[in-house]
């Protein structure tokens, strides 16, 4: 029997930014072979705008979606910074509160492969 958290399942989405000039298919594979993603989806053409050591920035990114686990959250939180070229990387940890069952099993089976 599967047990998950309460709030639905303990597969969850990681999301980061890249500067548009970032290898950032290089960085998800990292992230894969490592085994603290399952998959990252790269979604180029994103514009950002926010403040940064005191000035208002306006850049394009590349969001990235990356799927992995709640057990996993603690080590990719742990070692994305080394692979992120920002000083300060975005990592935002999204609940994922239900899915196809066999999409989340494969999350599962390839994020412990790592």
């Amino acid at each position: 029997m599967e047990t998950t958290p309460p709030s639905g399942t303990d597969v969850v989405i990681a999301l980061t930014s890249l500067p548009p000039n970032a290898d950032a298919a290089a960085f998800v594979r990292t992230l894969v072979e490592h085994g603290l993603v399952a998959c990252g989806t790269l979604l180029p053409g994103a514009r950002s705008i926010y403040r940064w050591q005191g000035q208002v920035e306006d850049a394009a990114e590349t969001i990235v979606l990356l799927k992995t686990t709640t057990a996993c959250v603690p080590l990719l939180r742990e070692q994305l910074p080394s692979h992120h070229p920002y000083e300060v990387p975005e990592l935002l940890i999204l609940p994922c509160t239900d899915g196809l069952p066999a999409y989340l099993a494969w999350v599962r089976g390839e994020v412990a492969k790592g």
